[in-house]
């Protein structure tokens, strides 16, 4: 079974982000706006987001294209890759605690998150 996995792994180009330190909730905003896009139009999406999560997912999304480009032995051509599949997961919540009134404290959860992002090419028949 392992050895099927790893050659599933062979022909799938992508990369992971683990450990975040901004809420799943906040980086899925920033990676619902580039899931399905060419990666050329992702990354200058990416670059003009007034999201701070949009930072990770650039660099994110040009070490995929890195990957990509090393299991073929070559550069993408323009509108050659696009955004395949892109999810975020929830990572290690830290439990912090804030002075209250009358001697209490509330709870901060930071919550941080993992995000992997799979790039493919587009076929002739798509």
């Amino acid at each position: 079974m392992a050895e099927k996995i790893k050659e599933a792994k062979k022909t799938q180009y992508f990369a992971k982000l683990k450990g975040c330190p901004s809420s799943p909730r906040k980086m899925r905003y920033v990676v619902d706006m580039i899931r399905g896009m060419e990666v050329n139009r992702a990354l200058g999406v990416l670059r003009f987001s007034k999201k701070a999560a949009s930072e990770n997912v650039e660099k994110l999304l040009r070490s995929a294209i890195a990957n990509w480009e090393a299991k073929n032995d070559r550069k993408a051509e323009d509108g050659e890759l696009y955004v395949s599949r892109v999810f975020v997961d929830e990572g290690v919540t830290m439990k912090r605690m804030r002075p209250a009134p009358q001697g209490r404290g509330y709870r901060i959860r930071k919550r941080s998150n993992h995000v992997t992002l799979f790039v493919d090419a587009k076929t002739n028949d798509k």
